[in-house]
């Protein structure tokens, strides 16, 4: 199994107002899969997110990527170990404000030792013509194409998406859901996507319901609706 997850736990807070966020996860995601993470506020999608990353540490439990568990590894190969297989996009775009759509992507590419095309992967996120622009100069989608190619370009093997279309209006929503397809098929990389939205559950090859730290209901789709039929 390529990602498994542990009886993770993990709480927030010292004494009265301590807050336990994840109560003993336990979750295996095979490589090249689609998996979405729904819940309400508070459910402890965010966070589990987050230390899946490395960005943050469980309490008790473990996380092993390929063989591989983050606990073991000391800060310094933690670093490595996310700049070269982990790629993140979060709803805010956190783009370099200087730095063209093509360099701010070219910032991805430095990192990874495996990187993709930066060619091939402006013209798979449709940014082509818009490459010399600044971030101030484009839509809020074409930000997040330009957010989306920069984890991309280094090609990690799992692809992090904190509500990547939490800002975004319903047509834009579809077409960065249709990107993010399109990467996982062309590409392989796994992608754990965390999300309000009920509808993105049917584009995913698994489900998985969260709701006070625990996880109600974890299940694969038997076919996936392509994000293109989505409706919400």
């Amino acid at each position: 199994m390529f990602l498994e997850i542990n009886h993770l736990k993990k709480s927030f807070g010292t004494g009265d107002s301590r807050v336990e966020v994840l109560k003993g996860i336990d979750l295996k995601i095979k490589k090249g899969e689609f998996c979405v993470l729904l819940g309400p506020s508070g459910s402890g999608k965010s966070t589990l997110l987050n230390i899946i990353g490395g960005i943050d540490s469980a309490d008790e439990g473990e996380i092993c990527i390929n063989g591989e568990r983050i606990a073991d590894m000391k800060e310094k190969k933690l670093t490595l170990y996310r700049r070269k297989h982990l790629g993140y996009i979060f709803q805010m775009y956190n783009l370099i404000p200087n730095l063209t759509v093509r360099e701010n992507i070219e910032v991805g590419a430095y990192l990874g030792e495996h990187a993709l095309s930066v060619d091939e992967l402006l013209e798979t996120l449709g940014l082509t013509s818009h490459q010399n622009k600044l971030p101030n100069q484009l839509s809020g989608g074409q930000q997040q194409r330009t957010a989306i190619g920069r984890a991309i370009v280094k090609n990690p093997d799992i692809l992090l998406c904190d509500e990547p279309t939490g800002a975004l209006d319903y047509h834009t929503s579809k077409e960065i859901l249709k990107l993010i397809e399109t990467v996982n098929q062309k590409y392989g990389n796994t992608i754990i996507m965390v999300t309000h939205n009920d509808a993105i559950k049917y584009m995913a090859d698994r489900v998985v319901k969260l709701r006070d730290g625990m996880i109600r209901k974890n299940y694969e789709n038997e076919q996936r609706t392509p994000a293109e039929e989505l409706d919400w």
